[in-house]
């Protein structure tokens, strides 16, 4: 029987690697289609050009008008969200409009289909912990501290006030932060890729001892699409990562592989320390009662993909090793 998969958000960092995992399934009557509007972080070369099952739609989920001529939908990914938190800070109205009205919006899609729905999130929800506190589970009330992170709260409240009152069939992933190829230049591991290959600073904010737990992004896509399938789901996921570190630490990981282990590298050499960010948070953590696969499988934290992309990203100017 044909099954068709709407995936929000599908040409950016997260959403492709879901679109690449739906298409690795080789039935022919599936039918995937990627609505993104192509914001910030989008990319159209991030999802395959060649497979008939893709469509590609330019929408803005914000405009309830979005759901013109998709069709009939069986299962939404629902990806689509404004996510960087400094944006956030200087624009908290974009962010209320994509992640809070775009997300009315998708559920009043999924309500109309009866579709199956994972809307997914952010650990950033739950607030931040100190160095000696245990990591969020799913049962944390949610204390968010950035306009970003209180958007996806509101997402979240959304989401399950539909489950209550509608039944809708639909879960929630909170997942911890992503690395790997395609993200945005403005992240972290980027940016201090491209810093160095450009012979520029990398900038830290505050001491660089804010604490951050990773997972590649296409683990975390086989956990968004696990779940989706999942019998008797429940209505919220935890996905953690395998490895932590502060930013500092993680950026020292990766300045010695783009500096190919220098023996002379010196810290100092490359960082600069900036004013931190308002409200910045200090940790995240979290832990999962429930057993996914995609979790307990997910592979070990390497960094070696990531930085060949983002140097043969950034090449052209890059510092002489």
């Amino acid at each position: 029987m044909s099954k068709t998969y709407l995936v929000t958000g599908g040409c950016g960092f997260i959403g492709s690697y879901v679109i690449e995992e739906l298409l690795k399934d080789k039935d022919d009557d599936i039918k995937v289609i990627c609505v993104d509007k192509m914001g910030v972080g989008a990319d159209i070369n991030h999802i395959p050009s060649s497979d008939a099952r893709l469509k590609h739609m330019v929408r803005d989920i914000s405009s309830s008008s979005f759901t013109e001529f998709l069709g009939k939908v069986d299962y939404i990914l629902h990806l689509a969200a404004e996510s960087h938190v400094d944006r956030s800070i200087t624009n908290p109205l974009a962010f209320v409009d994509s992640n809070v009205r775009g997300t009315a919006n998708v559920l009043e899609l999924c309500k109309q289909n009866k579709a199956r729905m994972v809307h997914v999130s952010t650990d950033e929800v739950y607030g931040h912990l100190q160095l000696d506190e245990e990591p969020f589970t799913e049962e944390h009330p949610l204390k968010p501290r950035s306009p970003y992170s209180a958007s996806k709260a509101s997402s979240d409240l959304l989401v399950q006030s539909y489950i209550t009152t509608y039944g809708l069939n639909a879960s929630i992933t909170r997942c911890c932060n992503n690395y790997g190829p395609r993200q945005h230049n403005e992240k972290l591991i980027p940016t201090v890729i491209r810093s160095l290959a450009q012979g520029q600073y990398i900038p830290v904010y505050g001491k660089g001892d804010n604490i951050r737990e990773w997972i590649h992004a296409r683990d975390h896509a086989k956990a968004i699409i696990e779940v989706l399938h999942k019998e008797d789901a429940a209505e919220l996921y935890n996905v953690p990562g395998s490895a932590d570190f502060s930013n500092l630490d993680l950026i020292d990981q990766i300045i010695r592989a783009v500096v190919l282990k220098a023996p002379r590298y010196q810290r100092q050499e490359y960082i600069k320390f900036v004013e931190d960010r308002a409200g910045h948070d200090f940790k995240y953590a979290i832990s999962t009662k429930h057993n996914l696969d995609a979790v307990a499988n997910q592979q070990k934290f390497d960094l070696t993909e990531t930085v060949d992309y983002y140097l043969d990203k950034y090449v052209s100017n890059a510092v002489p090793f």
